[in-house]
């Protein structure tokens, strides 16, 4: 399918009347009550219900208000449209209205270049890991307030991590993670970065500009000569935290073969075997070689 085969409606709203539409607290209330109704459609009156106003006129001034864009009227009640979800994630993820504090604190592992504790901070809705000692990052990335809530330490480094994975997979793949736009690739080498890596991926949605940046073996992950190398060496990939591995916390383990095109190599070494990945410049993997 090519892009002309998709036609794309212009009836649609201004982005300030559609925040002015959901900036109210009835109107979130009505939201919140779709999003926890353990069955949908729901039929006005117990929607009414569940969110507490007993002025039916004034209730249905305010749901009309969502209907169309937010909700969607049907023959057996109310539903939520993919919009309506998206602002009451927003909410709940507390990218809104939370401003958490959150003290540093250590990390069991250990840091990929000289071996001392890593530790976690957070700042600006972006938590990073890196070592004290040596100065060494390993990845500072974005994580919402809300992830933060009902979770131990332990349990937040595991969501991170497991965050960390399906964003930049998805963004190397060409998916933008915030709007699903088209994610366009480019490899830079000058300067630095968050993540203080010169050679690194750096990821922008062509539709909303979205940003990120990564080193570049992050992308391998899930990349299936990678998961079996390490799985034949006992290690999963898929539960140990990206920290641990060098190829994606540094470029130390990437070489540039070329510039024009782009061709990298990432190279994995595992007890006796070293594991070699070509990618290009949308870090498409072009050959696997396994010595």
């Amino acid at each position: 399918m090519s892009r002309a085969d998709i036609q794309v409606s212009e009836d649609r709203l201004a982005p300030a009347e559609a925040f002015s539409i959901v900036g109210n607290e009835t109107r979130l209330s009505i939201l919140k009550a779709l999003w926890a109704a353990d069955d949908r459609p729901v039929r006005f009156s117990r929607l009414r219900k569940q969110v507490g106003m007993r002025d039916s006129a004034q209730f249905n001034y305010h749901l009309d208000k969502l209907t169309g864009q937010f909700v969607a009227r049907t023959d057996r009640g109310y539903d939520l449209r993919s919009a309506g979800e998206r602002v009451v994630q927003a909410v709940l993820s507390g990218s809104f209205n939370e401003h958490p504090h959150v003290e540093p604190f250590i990390v069991d592992a250990p840091c990929t270049r000289c071996g001392s504790s890593l530790r976690a901070r957070y700042e600006d809705e972006q938590l990073s890991i890196g070592c004290p000692e040596c100065g060494r990052g390993h990845g500072t990335y974005p994580f919402p307030p809300g992830g933060l809530n009902d979770r131990s330490r332990d349990e937040l480094l595991v969501a991170f991590d497991q965050r960390v994975r399906h964003v930049y997979c998805l963004a190397a793949d060409g998916v933008c993670p915030a709007c699903a736009g088209r994610m366009e690739t480019t490899i830079v080498r000058e300067g630095s970065c968050c993540l203080g890596v010169g050679l690194r991926a750096e990821h922008v949605c062509a539709q909303c500009n979205h940003d990120l940046c990564s080193a570049i073996g992050l992308s391998l992950l899930d990349q299936s000569d990678v998961v079996a190398f390490h799985k034949d060496h006992g290690i999963d990939l898929s539960s140990t935290p990206y920290w641990r591995f060098e190829w994606c916390v540094s470029d130390d383990r990437t070489t540039v073969l070329a510039e024009d095109p782009w061709q990298l190599r990432v190279t994995i070494p595992l007890d006796d075997e070293t594991l070699s990945i070509d990618l290009d410049a949308d870090l498409t993997v072009c050959r696997v070689d396994r010595s």
